[in-house]
C-alpha cells in the first residue's frame, strides 16, 4: 500500500481531534528503522514529530538523508522531529516551528529540553511529564502577573529537574511554592510542542510541499547502514 504522507507522532498529538487530517497516515512515535520503512512503504512526505529513546534506538540521521536522497520531502517539528530538522537542514530536511527555531538558532542545545516521560502506544502516548520547552513556555506567559522573583524561582525549579520527574506540582514543590501555584500553572498551561506539531499537520494537509531540492551531497551506503537494511528487509528492529 502506497502511503503518500506518513506522520510520527506520539505524545506531543495526544488529545488532539485528528479527523481533519484524514489525508495523513499516522504512526506513532519513531524509532530507529521507521522511516525506513515509509520510504519503502511508498511515502513521499514524511512528517517527524515525536521519536522514541533510552530502551530503543532513536530515528538515525542516516534514514532522514536516504529519504532526502530517494526525493522524499522530510518535515520536522515540535520534538525529535525539530532536533533533527536543525541537525539535518543543510541537507534538505525542512524544519518548522518555534522548537525548531531555537535549535537552528542556537538558543537551545540539549535534546533533553523536549525530553518527556510518556504512556505506550496502547494508552496513546499520554504524558506523564512535562517537556523543559512546555515548563518555561507556561511560566513565561504568566510572567507579567508572577512578578520577576517568583518567574525566575519557577524558571530555575524548572531547569533543575530532570524531566523524567518534571510535573507542575514537582516544579512548586522545587521552587518552595505551594501546590496552589500547581494549579495555577496547570490551568495556564501551554504546550509549544503541541502548538509546533499542529503547524507541521496543518502544513502536510494542505499539500503543498514539495520533493526536496537537489543537492550537492551524494549518499553513501555505510557498513551501519547496510546492516539497517538487513535487519528490516528481515523483519528485525533495532
Amino acid at each position: 500500500m502506497t502511503c503518500h504522507t506518513v506522520v510520527f507522532a506520539g505524545p506531543s498529538i495526544h488529545g488532539l481531534d485528528l479527523s481533519s487530517f484524514a489525508g495523513l497516515v499516522f504512526r506513532g512515535s519513531s524509532a530507529c528503522g521507521d522511516l525506513l520503512s515509509a520510504v519503502h512503504d511508498g511515502a513521499q512526505v514524511i512528517g517527524l514529530i515525536d521519536g522514541l529513546y533510552g530502551d530503543c534506538a532513536a530515528v538515525w540521521h542516516k534514514e532522514i538523508l536516504f529519504a532526502l536522497s530517494k526525493g522524499v520531502a522530510v518535515i520536522g517539528a515540535a520534538s525529535m522531529g525539530a532536533l533533527r530538522a536543525a541537525e539535518c537542514e543543510a541537507f534538505g530536511m525542512t524544519g518548522i516551528g518555534r522548537v525548531f527555531e531555537d535549535y537552528r538558532d542556537g538558543r537551545r542545545v540539549s535534546d533533553a529540553d523536549v525530553a518527556l516521560s510518556h504512556a505506550p502506544a496502547d494508552l496513546a502516548y499520554r504524558p506523564l511529564t512535562l517537556a523543559l520547552v512546555d515548563a518555561q513556555a507556561t511560566i513565561d506567559r504568566l510572567a507579567d502577573t508572577l512578578g520577576e522573583d517568583d518567574h525566575a524561582r519557577l524558571m530555575a525549579a524548572a531547569c533543575r529537574l530532570h524531566f523524567s520527574r518534571r510535573t507542575w506540582r514537582a516544579i512548586a514543590r522545587e521552587g518552595g511554592f505551594a501546590m496552589e501555584m500547581a494549579d495555577r500553572l496547570a490551568g495556564n498551561a501551554f504546550s509549544v510542542k503541541q502548538a509546533d506539531a499542529v503547524a507541521l499537520l496543518n502544513l502536510l494537509q494542505d499539500g503543498t510541499l514539495c520533493a526536496p531540492p537537489a543537492g550537492t551531497w551524494r549518499f553513501q551506503h555505510t557498513l551501519f547502514f547496510r546492516s539497517l537494511l538487513s535487519r528490516q528487509q528481515s523483519g528485525s528492529r533495532t
